[in-house]
């Protein structure tokens, strides 16, 4: 089953981006997805994905501090909420990515 839950993913052109041991609770991973760059968040085991280019600046948000769902740019302190890819600053926004987790895999 979990064979063919891959498979299906693999035709439509989702791709396992990393594993979901390699993202402790509270941390981030960034990854390289179809030219792009994404940040996987872990929260409290709840994987999201959000771009990984900050809409201000472009500052590495999967390089952020994050609290809850919450990460700061490194750059200058734009504060996205992780479940959605909104500013919780302002009305800018970065875009959210749909994952699925298959076996301990992250697909985009």
């Amino acid at each position: 089953m979990l064979d063919q839950l891959k498979n299906i993913f693999k035709k439509k052109k989702n791709k396992g981006v990393c594993k979901t041991l390699d993202i402790p609770v509270g941390t981030s991973k960034i990854v390289l997805w179809n030219k792009e760059e994404i940040a996987i968040f872990n929260v409290d085991n709840q994987f999201y994905a959000i771009s990984n280019i900050c809409a201000h600046k472009g500052g590495p948000l999967g390089e952020g501090e994050c609290k809850g769902a919450v990460v700061s740019c490194p750059w200058h302190i734009w504060k996205y909420d992780v479940t959605t890819g909104k500013c919780i600053m302002n009305d800018k926004s970065v875009k959210k990515y749909e994952i699925k987790i298959i076996d301990g895999e992250i697909f985009v």
